[in-house]
C-alpha cells in the first residue's frame, strides 16, 4: 500500500493560489498566454508585450506590464509551482536586455490541466447540462466488440486499444454530464418557494427530459452490465494484451482503461454490488427524489391550507432597486425599507453589547430567520392543532383486537385455575404458559434472598401464584409451546374460590 505523499499534496494546492491572488486578473492572461500554443517558452518581455495589450484593453489594472513588475509576476508563479525556469542562448544589446531576455519561462503540466479547469469553469452557463444520452449504446456497442477482439486469435493489440480508449472516454463524458446535470437539478428544486415560470420549467424538465433519460438508461444498462460481468472474467487476458506503455518510462499516467482500477471503476458504474449500489440505481433514486420535490413545491404553491405566499418577488424588486440606486439614494431607500435610521442613546451604555460598532451589517453575523418571519413579516404563531383524523374503520379494528387479546388472556387464566394441582397432568396451551410464566417473573423479583417466598396476584382474573424453594422438588409443567422445569421449587396456584398445592415432581431440568 503507497502512503501518500502530505508534502506533495499540498504543494499541488499552491497551484491554485493564483486565483484567490489581488492580481488574478494579471495572473490569468499570463497563464493563458502559456497554455494557448505547445511548448511555449516565453521571455519576460514577451510576456510584458502581451501584457500592454491587456493593459489597454482594460482587462489588466495600469502598470502591471512594466518590466519588473513582469518579473515579480512570474517569479512568483515559479514560486506556486505554475511556471518552470528555462534558458537558452540568445543575443542582446545591453546587460539588462540579456537578463530580461536569457530568462525563459515555462508552464508545467499541472498548471495547464489547472488553467484548462479554470477557463471551462468560467464558460459554463448557470442553466441545466445536456445529458448525453447517446453515448449510452455507443458504451454498449463498445463493449461488445471488446468482447468480439478478444475471441479473435490472434488479435491486433491497437484494434483493441483503440476500443478500450473509445469506451472510457465516453464513459467520462456521459458520468459528467450527469453529474452536471443532477447538481444543476437538486440546487433548483430545494428552493422553498420556487417562481411559477421555474415550476413550469420544472416540470417540463422532469416529466419529458427526465422519462427519456431515464429510458434509456433502463434500456441499454442491462446489456453493459452483462458485458462488463463477462469482461471481468477476462480481465486478466485484456491488461495484458494491451500492454505496458515501456516507451514512456516506468513513471508514466497511462490512459483510462489501462489498470485494474479503471475496469472496477467503470464496473461499479453500472453494475450493484452487495453494499454498494451502482451509479445508475442513485440516478433512479435522484430522479424520484427531485420529482418529490417538485409536486412538493406545486402543492405549497397551490394549495389553500398551505403558508401565506412570501415575499420573493418585493425583496427580489428591491434588491434590484439597491442595485441600481447611487450611494445617497440607496441610504434613503434602506431608511424607507427597514426603518433603520441613525441611532441616538438616550439612556447609559449597557453591561454587555453583543453587537461590534466598527463592522458594517452587511459584513456581520447572519441571522437565521424563521420561515414564518420570511413569509408573514411577524413571529406570532398562526393557525391551531390540526384535528385528529376520525377512521371509523381503523377504530373498529383496534376495538376488535383488543377484545380478541382480553379474550385469550381470560380463556388462559381459566385454564390456570382449571389446571390446579393436575398441571403436570396438564398440556398448557401457549397463553396459559405465557401467563404463567409472567406471573412466576413477578413473583421471583418479590424475592430478596432465594430463600423467602414469593407471591404475585393478577389483580384483573383474581390468580395468585406463590413460589417458594423446596430442595430436592423439582416442578416440570409442559405447554404446546415446550416445558418449564424448576429445580428445587414448589409453586403454589390459588384461584378465585380454591387453592391448590403443587408440588410436583421430576427429573433435573
Amino acid at each position: 500500500m503507497t502512503v501518500p505523499d502530505r508534502g506533495a499534496d499540498e504543494q499541488r494546492l499552491h497551484l491554485y493560489t493564483y486565483l484567490q491572488a489581488p492580481e488574478h486578473r494579471t495572473y490569468l492572461v499570463i497563464m493563458r498566454l502559456f497554455t494557448s500554443t505547445l511548448l511555449a517558452e516565453l521571455s519576460v518581455s514577451e510576456v510584458a508585450a502581451t501584457l500592454a495589450t491587456a493593459e489597454r484593453e482594460g482587462r489588466v489594472e495600469p502598470g502591471e506590464s512594466e518590466i519588473d513588475t513582469v518579473l515579480d509576476r512570474l517569479k512568483q508563479l515559479v514560486r506556486w509551482g505554475n511556471l518552470v525556469v528555462g534558458r537558452r542562448e540568445t543575443s542582446a544589446a545591453s546587460i539588462a536586455e540579456f537578463q530580461h531576455g536569457s530568462v525563459r519561462y515555462q508552464v508545467s503540466k499541472l498548471a495547464i490541466r489547472v488553467q484548462r479547469e479554470v477557463d471551462t469553469l468560467l464558460r459554463v452557463p448557470e442553466g441545466a447540462r445536456e445529458i448525453s444520452r447517446e453515448l449510452l449504446p455507443a458504451i454498449e456497442r463498445g463493449l461488445s466488440e471488446i468482447t468480439t477482439i478478444l475471441d479473435e486469435e490472434p488479435t491486433s493489440g491497437e484494434r483493441l486499444a483503440e476500443r478500450v480508449t473509445t469506451v472510457f472516454l465516453q464513459h467520462a463524458e456521459l458520468a459528467a454530464t450527469v453529474r452536471d446535470f443532477y447538481a444543476h437539478l437538486g440546487q433548483v428544486v430545494t428552493r422553498h418557494q420556487p417562481a411559477p415560470e421555474e415550476i413550469s420549467g420544472l416540470r417540463d424538465l422532469l416529466v419529458e427530459y427526465i422519462q427519456l433519460v431515464i429510458e434509456d438508461v433502463l434500456r441499454h444498462t442491462p446489456t453493459i452490465a452483462d458485458s462488463l460481468t463477462e469482461l471481468a472474467g477476462r480481465r486478466e487476458q485484456l491488461l495484458r494484451m494491451l500492454g505496458p506503455a515501456e516507451q514512456l518510462g516506468t513513471e508514466v499516467e497511462r490512459a483510462r482503461g489501462r489498470s485494474e482500477a479503471d475496469w472496477r471503476e467503470l464496473t461499479e458504474w453500472f453494475v450493484d454490488s452487495p453494499g454498494r449500489p451502482s451509479q445508475v440505481s442513485a440516478l433512479r433514486e435522484a430522479t424520484a427524489h427531485a420529482i418529490g420535490s417538485l409536486l412538493a413545491s406545486v402543492k405549497r404553491a397551490t394549495s389553500d391550507s398551505g403558508l401565506v405566499p412570501g415575499h420573493r418577488g418585493e425583496l427580489l424588486k428591491l434588491a434590484r432597486w439597491f442595485d441600481q440606486a447611487d450611494d445617497e439614494s440607496a441610504h434613503r431607500l434602506h431608511a424607507a425599507a427597514f426603518g433603520l435610521y441613525s441611532a441616538r442613546h438616550l439612556l447609559p451604555a449597557p453591561d454587555h453589547d453583543s453587537d461590534n460598532h466598527e463592522v458594517a451589517w452587511r459584513d456581520g453575523p447572519v441571522l437565521d430567520i424563521p420561515i414564518n418571519v420570511r413569509s408573514r413579516g411577524d413571529r406570532g404563531a398562526r393557525g391551531r392543532a390540526s384535528r385528529v383524523p376520525h377512521d371509523p374503520l381503523t377504530e373498529e379494528m383496534l376495538l376488535t383486537d383488543a377484545r380478541e387479546q382480553e379474550r385469550r388472556r381470560r380463556d388462559a387464566a381459566a385454564e390456570l385455575t382449571t389446571a390446579g394441582s393436575r398441571l403436570s397432568e396438564t398440556r398448557l396451551s401457549a397463553e396459559a404458559l405465557g401467563m404463567l410464566c409472567e406471573l412466576l417473573t413477578l413473583a421471583m423479583d418479590q424475592r430478596e434472598r432465594e430463600e423467602e417466598r414469593g407471591s404475585v396476584v393478577d389483580p384483573v382474573h383474581r390468580i395468585r401464584l406463590t413460589v417458594r424453594r423446596e430442595p430436592g422438588q423439582h416442578t416440570r409443567i409442559g405447554g404446546s409451546s415446550g416445558t418449564l422445569t424448576l429445580a428445587d421449587t414448589v409453586l403454589v396456584v390459588h384461584g378465585e374460590d380454591t387453592a391448590a398445592q403443587l408440588a410436583l415432581d421430576g427429573g433435573n431440568p
